[in-house]
């Protein structure tokens, strides 16, 4: 068989102005032909064909031709926190979801980021639009997901399905999270129906009863069987089936009123829409729709920064710890936008040294201004490690502070997030000893399959997760070059004993007093498991959170969802908190350009 030719021109990639444009009262489909003997463009050969031959495209060139004039419901908008559509010039509502617009010169890109719109569906919006009261009916895994579910619908009732309650009493044995979960909410159901009679349940529990304020909707019980068709081939015993055939059976029962399936599994909502049910997932454990909206803890300031705040600006000097740091009150419009230990930057553009500081008081209009240190420079090096890029300069300062409690370092691998965390502990508890020990934990979710029992004592079964802090401590022992084999050795000793590994299992109920606390892929903790961890914390103690969101193995867990982006969100802004994220990676060149490419 002969080898097709080479091509003799390279391929062009057009520009986003060189793509054929779709004008007003033409469809790019042509939908029919004018006659039958009219010849039809064939759409994948782009030659004319009799309309004879061509009677299966034209009906599905027809189909697409009515695909827009079928369009009767307007474009999707976010679930959590509906917003008012744009309106353009001819006065039809456009997506509210944020789009970036492509320059008309550049390349169309060849990688895009999946952009994460909540879609409502159409009997959802149709309720918000009228202001009408909804019911949602919830899925077992929403109810072990967040066992708090039951009381985050606001003024809409709520609907449990008798297989919901069957799944949670199936789910409800165990030492695991779903399994705890599964147990608050029979509790909660519990607490919910006592004192109440037959009537309450038919006519709905009030979801405030507990005292949930919020909750303004009421909880509904499945009393009777609902004898609801389901589409041919669908098993009838199956429990995602089943529930399925109660949403039908209530959109028969209540047709006027908008019935909504509210449920983690992606493929139970899919069979949802296909049978033409209202299905959508459940965001409301999400602390933000959109992660590039994440606070950062770091902003540039604009060039007419100095020039606007300048007026009645007061500076002074001031030594702390043995360190001399600068002081500016200003006073100006940009302050408002800042938070208490966000870092600010100055790039001048006349040649000048740029300006890094912290922000340390907040008043109003008016803020007060901390130059850095700069631990780039080797006088300043933390156990022999010195800052490469601004943001590690930036995290170093919050790291030696010892002001600050509660740090937070997000960045992709490679950026230095644990190097930068071991040397600053070592360094506070062998040098200036403001703590005691350093104590290291993690999530032990398994990126590929799980390797089974681990043998020996806590710290050795953790020992295999812990490959990360052992590849950074070799680094941070090789400083002392001149101090020989048994000096090495003493010291590597004297380091290990300073440095504990617990497990996350055995933190309920402990407090560490003058302890330095890193928790490491933090991306993997769910809100609650976070909230466990940074109550540990007792007189003296800094918890350090590192992670990449990006990278999260634990299931049912998203970048909005995780309980780092949950504690980054709520701790700015705290005078004894700070958050940084690190950009620049730093470990090597082929890191760097694989983070970048794959």
């Amino acid at each position: 068989m002969p080898l097709p030719k080479i091509p003799s021109k390279p391929a062009t990639i057009l520009l986003a102005k060189d793509y054929p444009k779709a004008e007003p009262g033409k469809s790019p489909v042509r939908a029919a032909a004018k006659a039958e003997n009219d010849p039809v463009e064939d759409l994948i050969s782009g030659q004319a064909v009799p309309a004879a031959k061509a009677g299966a495209r034209k009906s599905k060139a027809a189909l697409l031709a009515e695909a827009p004039a079928r369009e009767s419901t307007p474009p999707a908008a976010p679930s959590t926190l509906p917003a008012p559509p744009r309106e353009d010039k001819s006065g039809k509502q456009g997506v509210t979801a944020k789009l970036r617009e492509t320059d008309i010169n550049e390349p169309h890109p060849a990688k895009h980021k999946p952009a994460e719109v909540n879609v409502k569906s159409p009997a959802s919006r149709k309720a918000d639009t009228s202001g009408a009261a909804k019911m949602f009916v919830l899925d077992t895994n929403v109810l072990m997901h967040d066992p708090t579910s039951l009381f985050r619908f606001e003024e809409h009732d709520v609907y449990l399905p008798m297989m919901t309650l069957e799944e949670l009493d199936n789910h409800k044995k165990g030492m695991s999270e779903v399994a705890r979960n599964a147990r608050q909410v029979s509790r909660t159901l519990d607490a919910l129906i006592a004192n109440t009679d037959d009537d309450a349940i038919e006519t709905g529990i009030p979801l405030a009863k507990l005292g949930n304020r919020d909750a303004k909707g009421r909880l509904f019980f499945q009393t009777r069987l609902n004898a609801a068709a389901l589409p041919e081939g669908l098993p009838a015993g199956k429990a995602d089936n089943q529930i399925l055939g109660v949403v039908r059976a209530l959109e028969s029962d209540q047709s006027g009123r908008a019935i909504v399936l509210v449920s983690k599994d992606i493929n139970m909502r899919i069979k949802a829409r296909a049978m033409g049910l209202a299905a959508e997932d459940y965001f409301n454990d999400h602390v933000l729709e959109d992660t590039d909206l994440l606070y950062s803890g770091i902003v540039q300031l604009p060039d007419d920064f100095w020039t606007k705040h300048s007026k009645n600006m007061e500076s002074w000097q001031e030594i702390k710890a043995g360190n001399s740091a600068t002081y500016y009150r200003v006073t100006g419009p940009v302050v408002p936008t800042l938070l208490v230990n966000q870092f600010v930057y100055f790039d001048p553009k006349n040649g000048e040294a740029p300006f890094t500081g912290q922000v340390k008081e907040i008043n109003g209009k008016t803020a007060v201004l901390q130059t850095l240190r700069d631990y780039s420079h080797n006088k300043n090096n933390v156990w022999g490690i010195t800052a490469r890029n601004r943001e590690q300069n930036f995290a170093l300062n919050l790291l030696m502070n010892p002001e600050v409690d509660f740090i937070t370092l997000l960045g992709q691998a490679g950026t230095g997030k644990t190097l930068l965390a071991l040397a600053a502990g070592l360094a506070q508890v062998l040098e200036t000893k403001v703590y005691n020990e350093i104590i290291v934990t993690r999530v032990t979710v398994p990126v590929g399959e799980d390797i089974g029992f681990l043998p020996g004592t806590e710290e050795e079964k953790m020992s295999p997760w812990m490959g990360a802090f052992d590849d950074n401590l070799e680094v941070l022992m090789k400083g002392d070059g001149d101090a020989g084999d048994w000096g090495r050795a003493a010291t590597q000793d004297l380091i290990r004993s300073r440095i504990k590994i617990k497990s996350l299992n055995f933190m309920r109920g402990r407090t560490f007093v003058n302890k330095f606390l890193i928790i490491d892929e933090a991306q993997n903790l769910t809100p609650k498991q976070m909230k466990t961890l940074v109550t540990r914390a007792g007189p003296g103690t800094k918890i350090l959170c590192l992670g990449n969101i990006a990278q999260i193995d634990t299931p049912y867990l998203t970048e909005g969802s995780s309980g780092l982006t949950y504690v980054v969100d709520r701790f700015k802004g705290w005078s004894h908190g700070g958050h940084v994220t690190l950009a620049r990676g730093e470990r090597s060149r082929l890191a760097d350009h694989a983070s970048d490419v794959l």
